[in-house]
């Protein structure tokens, strides 16, 4: 009895991961719509959020002008760690959907990653239509790299639960 219920448990946080998946998958393409000038307001926005904030924590002092310098500057890193972190969260989606199926951990890893890899070139694909934006092979590495680190992050995290048990 207690082994069905926690069979259809499972299989309904698996199926809520997929639903939560296509979610994120559409999130994602709704940020890679926005013009050129849109999403480098946001990243911007966010870089200067980010460094207004940490001055006043650290209490720097820094005027209006050393803050927009400041997040100039780290709004690259910014971006680029957006794309990473959207990734991570659809590679670990992706793999929560497919604990479901009767398949090893490895094969799930497997597919998760590559199911992330393939919607990241759909993506860069779909920028191609997007006014001022561009498909580009190295945001696919970015994103096939957030893919793998988020769920290194969780075997790992995962491996460290199971010692501490």
């Amino acid at each position: 009895m207690a082994e069905n219920t926690e069979k259809k448990t499972g299989r309904i946080k698996s199926a809520a991961a997929g639903v939560m998946a296509a979610a994120w998958m559409c999130v994602i393409f709704w940020f890679s719509a926005q013009t050129q000038e849109e999403s480098g307001a946001v990243s911007l926005g966010l870089s200067y959020r980010m460094v207004d904030a940490a001055g006043r924590l650290l209490h720097l002092g820094l005027d209006d002008a050393k803050v927009r310098a400041a997040a100039g500057a780290i709004e690259y890193f910014v971006r680029k760690g957006a794309h990473m972190a959207e990734y991570a969260v659809l590679a670990l989606l992706l793999y929560g959907w497919l604990s479901g199926r009767s398949m090893s951990r490895r094969r799930r890893i497997g597919w998760a990653v590559w199911t992330a890899v393939f919607y990241a070139c759909t993506d860069e694909f779909h920028q191609l239509f997007v006014a001022g934006r561009a498909g580009r092979i190295s945001d696919v590495l970015v994103d096939s790299a957030g893919a793998v680190l988020g769920l290194v992050l969780l075997l790992s995290a995962q491996k460290i639960v199971g010692k501490v048990r």
